[in-house]
Parts: C-alpha cells; structure tokens; sequence
C-alpha cells in the first residue's frame, strides 16, 4: 500500500504561482511514474503532468510552459510547481502513483483546492 498527501493547494490571485507537494509513504518502493491530475466541478479528472521513475516527463497542452514537474526520490516527494495560473486552472488536484511491477497498482491523495481568482 502507498499513502500520498498532497499540500500546497490555495486561493492565488491569476498570474500568480504555486507549489503542490505530494508525499508518499508506505511501500515506497514499488513506485514507478507519478503524477499530478485536477478534477473541475462538473468535468472528468485530467492529467496535468507526470514524471517517471528516471525522470521523463509529461505534460498537458494547457499546461505546457506554465507548469513543471520534479520528484525526489529520496524523500518520496513529488512536486507541482504552477506559474502564470489562469482561472481555468481552478480545480481540485490530485496527486497519483503507480506501483509495481507492471504498474498495476494505482494510488490517489486526498486531493487539494486550487483555487484562481482573476
């Protein structure tokens, strides 16, 4: 089992940046990829980056340029860094793991609120 917690969520003003922070304890070893997903009221949950185990990443469009993905394995942490926040990037983040050997395992935090006001 891996347990992820997510920090960092917050009301931010448009333009302005965040930082999420995701922990991840438990059976920390068996992970592979990580990401960051959001959730908007009222659409599906989308991906917004990930980052393999050797660091390879992956991000959508609309974040593209905005938004960087970074892990340290050492501390079982993997971090979103959001800069140029428009209000379409209001939503509920979650962090993500995949666990195993054929990353059969998925993982979700609890989530945390991004919140852009323009």
């Amino acid at each position: 089992q891996v347990q992820l917690v997510e920090s960092g969520g917050g009301l931010v003003q448009a333009g302005g940046s965040l930082r999420l922070s995701c922990a991840a304890s438990g059976s920390t070893f068996s992970i592979n990829a990580m990401g960051w997903y959001r959730q908007a009221p009222g659409k599906q949950r989308e991906l917004v980056a990930s980052i393999s185990s050797g660091g390879s990443t992956n991000y959508a469009d609309s974040v593209k340029g905005r938004g960087t993905i970074s892990r340290e394995n050492a501390k079982n942490k993997v971090y979103l860094q959001m800069n140029s926040l428009k209000p379409e990037d209001t939503a509920v983040y979650y962090c993500n793991a995949e666990a195993g050997y054929l990353a059969e395992y998925i993982y979700w935090g609890q989530g945390t609120q991004v919140t852009v006001s323009s």
